[in-house]
């Protein structure tokens, strides 16, 4: 059982959750942009990556460069992300009490994989392919 925190309307997240189906995995799917988090909870979500890596680099305010991560702290990061959810790197991934931000593919399939995921070799399961963001949901 896997809780997936997503953007609804998200290519990437559709395909991440694709995978995992086909793996044979069961997902509770939930709204990133909607769930009322708090800061420590987030924050498991990041275990000992540096704060650069918290967030997501195609959120506006990141691609703009209004937020520049490398500049901020874990408070600061944090309170941005509770204000803007859209910032936080995702998909937010949770099984049992372990947390995770991103897909790395490598890294989920030798975290939670029972059977192998189908990934593409060298495929950047993360980065949007799309030439402009999501749809708001």
């Amino acid at each position: 059982m896997i809780l997936f925190y997503e953007k609804p309307g998200c290519a990437n997240n559709a395909r991440q959750k694709r995978l995992l189906l086909e793996a044979g995995h069961e997902l509770i799917v939930h709204n990133l942009l909607e769930t009322r988090w708090e800061a420590g909870e987030l924050r498991a979500f990041f275990g000992p990556r540096p704060v650069s890596e918290w967030f997501n680099r195609a959120a506006p305010r990141v691609k703009s460069g209004e937020i520049v991560p490398e500049t901020l702290d874990e408070s600061a990061a944090l309170a941005l992300m509770l204000e803007d959810p859209l910032l936080i790197r995702r998909p937010l991934l949770q099984v049992g009490e372990r947390r995770e931000a991103g897909f790395d593919g490598e890294r989920i399939h030798d975290w939670i994989a029972s059977s192998p995921l189908d990934l593409t070799p060298d495929h950047d399961y993360e980065r949007c392919q799309r030439s402009q963001h999501c749809p708001e949901p």
